[in-house]
């Protein structure tokens, strides 16, 4: 017979099974009914070098990043998503799905699968954005042709997705990236003729400034945003000045990750340097998502370990990090204007 074992010690562990590992009974079917609420500004456009909504007016996002799914898959939930739209006010959430490390996509498909869907399907049902991040610092473009073709055919009808086809590239060349990007867009564009992609730049995300002056051309070029990511404590004025130089060439930016710490994702808060950030995002009709939703001991973990799985968070919950960042997604929060719905074609039905 086998030892019986006490339910105190199983519990940590029935918990942790449970978070976005086995998906509810219809959750992750893409055959499921799936009652849709339109986002903020509808469906998004690149026009004129800057962020749209369906109507035609300017459309500036406010948000947060999940942290890497394969070490805080509790927080990939429906009730923490929703905390995060109706409680913090944000317009988009971005679903980091880590692909090389342990327990990330590569190793673990069906983890990374029950997480991002449970994100996309409450984005969609709440009417809030969701970027489908592949959260890498390498290409593995046969990996990623295969990811951003699932998700595109079953939800690239929708307004609310986008998609980050690339986290941080780190040691490829601009043209070894384009070159990457341009595959990408073509497996997503098969499905999905609309929906925002996200381009990455060498070095962090950090030397746009060579795709101001090479862009994507052609059919790829459609509806792309290239990604701007900085801490402040370490990212200055030396960063906002390629910024305003990208802007100058028409680039169309997105700050798809950002914080006001050292770019380790540690050290001391810098509120003079994020202000000044902030100042330029706004002065040029630009949003940011801000790192991460996850309870690490480290300035960039805006929960405490002690927080719970799904919210939502009062302050004794939330590191300096989090709580500022609250604070600043439900100041910055104006009323939602109406907006058009898209019209549903033969294409992209």
């Amino acid at each position: 017979m086998l030892p019986r074992i006490p339910f105190r010690i199983l519990l940590p562990f029935l918990l942790l099974c449970e978070t976005c590992m086995v998906p509810a009974r219809g959750e992750h079917r893409p055959d499921a009914p799936l009652k849709s609420r339109p986002p903020r500004y509808g469906a998004l456009s690149v026009t004129d070098g800057r962020l749209t909504g369906s109507d035609g007016q300017p459309a500036v996002l406010h948000g947060v990043s999940l942290g890497w799914h394969n070490w805080w898959p509790r927080f990939y939930n429906e009730k923490a998503l929703k905390n995060l739209h109706k409680k913090w006010k944000c317009d988009i959430v971005r679903a980091a799905i880590g692909i090389e490390p342990d327990g990330g996509l590569l190793n673990d498909p069906g983890k990374a699968e029950a997480c991002l869907e449970t994100a996309i399907r409450t984005a969609i049902r709440n009417g809030f954005y969701i970027i489908a991040d592949w959260h890498s610092h390498k290409r593995h473009p046969e990996e990623a042709r295969a990811f951003f073709d699932e998700i595109s055919r079953k939800y690239g009808h929708y307004p609310h997705l986008i998609y980050e086809i690339f986290n941080e590239p780190t040691d490829d060349s601009w043209p070894e990236v384009k070159a990457y990007a341009e595959e990408i867009v073509r497996t997503i564009r098969a499905n999905d003729p609309d929906n925002l992609v996200l381009v990455g730049s060498p070095h962090w995300d950090q030397d746009f400034h060579l795709a101001a002056d090479d862009p994507l051309t052609g059919p790829e070029a459609g509806n792309v945003l290239y990604t701007v990511h900085f801490y402040a404590a370490d990212h200055g004025e030396y960063l906002r000045e390629r910024v305003r130089y990208a802007l100058g060439r028409k680039l169309p930016l997105f700050v798809s990750e950002c914080a006001a710490m050292e770019a380790s994702g540690d050290g001391r808060l810098d509120y003079a340097e994020w202000k000044a950030w902030e100042e330029l995002l706004s002065e040029n009709g630009m949003g940011w998502v801000a790192w991460s939703v996850s309870d690490k001991d480290e300035t960039c973990s805006m929960l405490t370990p002690a927080a719970s799985s799904e919210g939502p968070w009062n302050d004794d919950a939330l590191q300096p990090w989090g709580q500022f960042v609250k604070k600043r997604l439900q100041a910055l929060r104006q009323p939602a204007r109406s907006v058009k719905k898209r019209p549903t074609t033969a294409r992209n039905r």
